[in-house]
């Protein structure tokens, strides 16, 4: 069954600024696509190795003005319908609310089509729009184009604190902002939503203050490896032993986005997380 999907970020920058990053193409060629053009009110297109059916530019205006950018863009054979709307919070803070329509939790969950991508893939846009406007280091785009998917971040603190907040359900479910419980030993539960939820991981590797892997089944292992770097801790996450025909783009987007937002966890000393509740 289909629904609109919405998204809030909170962007420390003003809603000028935030509205230039949003419609200016070279901006978008750093923090969206890898490819863009436009020129609003008539044209806004992205596209590329980073975009889902990425290899042509899909997108149509339907509407665009000082505060608010709507689009098609077909995904799949359907239009969905997405837009971007911007409030000022203050001087120097905006909130960014973010819907598309035709969002399938069961096309998420299964792969069954590239519009079950649209989530993370928007989860993970917004955290690199909100890292670009803030001056901090992007996180890795997903190549569409490749079934390798691997990324790694410097964190500003020691590799026991960061391992910690990756297996502790108290601290990941707060920098995570999704209940997720864990049992930390080789062959206990990584559960998202909770044990409650009906359905949990397992954890096959766990080495403390080193390594964690999870098992989620088809979409395979996710690996986090961490190791000191100066004082810091350089976090490597890898998903692997998934089928190569079918990756798990979504379930990987939400990782590296998770990891934007676990790198503000540790390296902000006033941090608050990127996600505003919808209502």
């Amino acid at each position: 069954m289909t629904e609109t999907m919405t998204l809030r970020a909170r962007v420390s920058a003003p809603l000028k600024s935030v509205r230039h990053a949003l419609t200016d193409a070279a901006e978008l060629r750093v923090w969206l696509a890898e490819f863009a053009e436009a020129d609003l009110p008539g044209r806004f297109e992205f596209w590329g190795r980073h975009t889902p059916e990425g290899d042509a530019p899909r997108q149509r205006v339907l509407h665009a003005d000082d505060s608010t950018l709507r689009f098609v863009w077909p995904l799949d054979g359907v239009d969905t319908t997405v837009e971007i709307s911007l409030a000022e919070e203050g001087p120097d803070s905006t909130i960014v609310t973010l819907t598309q329509s035709h969002y399938d939790r069961e096309e998420q969950m299964t792969g069954s089509s590239i519009r079950g991508v649209m989530q993370t893939f928007w989860c993970l846009s917004l955290a690199n729009l909100v890292d670009h406007l803030e001056g901090r280091a992007l996180s890795a785009k997903a190549d569409f184009t490749s079934p390798v998917m691997r990324d790694e971040a410097v964190i500003d603190a020691p590799r026991e604190q960061v391992y910690r907040s990756l297996i502790d359900s108290e601290q990941v479910s707060t920098w995570f902002g999704f209940p997720i419980d864990i049992e930390p030993w080789v062959g206990g539960r990584y559960a998202m939503g909770g044990f409650e939820s009906g359905y949990a991981a397992k954890i096959v590797d766990l080495e403390p203050g080193s390594r964690v892997a999870v098992d989620w089944g088809g979409p395979g292992v996710t690996t986090w490896e961490l190791a000191d770097s100066d004082g810091k801790t350089r976090l490597t996450i890898v998903q692997s032993g998934f089928d190569e025909q079918n990756p798990p783009y979504a379930g990987w987007l939400g990782n590296v986005s998770g990891l934007a937002e676990l790198r503000r966890y540790h390296d902000l000393a006033d941090w608050q997380p990127i996600w505003v509740q919808t209502a």
